[in-house]
């Protein structure tokens, strides 16, 4: 069911370091979602870098090294795309292994990692999740990387 993005306002985190790992595969979706992160991610004062790559699949490589990187760390990586199905079973495969590195990545890091890669069955959803400014995707992932920032810093990592 398609729910409404929170209410939950991007309260100022001093400091806040996000990065962006962005799809340019489907463009048109992805775009939409990035802008609406990144003025979501300005509304709080955060600072944002943004890291495009060619599609869904190479995300979780980039997300990985900027996990590792002892030069301008980050407080999260937030990281957005778009997978349509098709006729064949490749999408689910991409989907499960983006899935899986950016779930171990978190874990081995502690870092937060949002998961904002989209599997999506038809280009109507993509248009309701991704172009609908009440349903952007891409102002929940913004959202929920500066609560996990407030999270991560309370529990003292």
């Amino acid at each position: 069911m398609l729910k409404k993005a929170s209410k939950a306002k991007a309260n100022h985190v001093s400091g806040t370091r996000v990065t962006i790992v962005a799809s340019r595969y489907n463009a048109r979706y992805v775009n939409s979602m990035l802008r609406a992160a990144k003025t979501e991610l300005a509304k709080a004062r955060v600072a944002v870098e943004v890291v495009r790559v060619p599609g869904a699949f190479e995300i979780p490589a980039v997300a990985s090294a900027l996990a590792r990187r002892l030069v301008k760390p980050v407080d999260a990586i937030l990281c957005l795309g778009v997978i349509l199905r098709g006729e064949t079973t490749h999408a689910e495969n991409i989907g499960q292994a983006v899935t899986g590195a950016l779930a171990q990545l978190q874990l081995e890091h502690s870092l937060p990692v949002i998961h904002e890669v989209l599997l999506l069955e038809n280009v109507q959803q993509a248009r309701e999740r991704c172009l609908d400014a009440r349903h952007n995707r891409g102002i929940e992932a913004a959202r929920t990387a500066i609560e996990m920032t407030r999270v991560m810093r309370r529990v003292g990592v």
